[in-house]
């Protein structure tokens, strides 16, 4: 089993959303974070004065799925997210040693 962590653009979230449904993911977590990467942030103007934006608004989705599904998930993600600009984000993929579910104690690829 896999944890796939994608930081991506806030604007493209639905559009991967909708490729990891097409791809069978039945869920998924999502989380709005900050950041930067070789961009670095930018610079704003406001109310007429110049100020620099160090960290900028990322929106962070958290996939677990089967090993067999890993590369399908990453796939759907990337053409999802992709805009050709600086700044689209990362894809990150863990190991996940055991996964519980809660309400029924299922284990691991039950658990999916």
């Amino acid at each position: 089993m896999k944890l796939i962590t994608a930081v991506i653009k806030p604007f493209k979230l639905d559009e991967v959303r909708e490729a990891l449904l097409t791809v069978g993911v039945t869920g998924l977590t999502v989380t709005d974070v900050k950041g930067y990467g070789r961009q670095k942030g930018h610079t704003e103007l406001y109310r007429g004065s110049e100020y620099e934006v160090d960290l900028l608004p990322k929106t962070k989705i958290d996939i677990a799925v089967s090993d067999e599904q890993c590369e399908e998930v990453i796939e759907a993600v990337t053409k999802a997210a992709n805009t050709n600009n600086i700044g689209d984000g990362k894809i990150f993929v863990f190991g996940l040693d055991q996964l519980v579910r809660i309400r029924t104690g299922d284990l691991n690829e039950d658990a999916l």
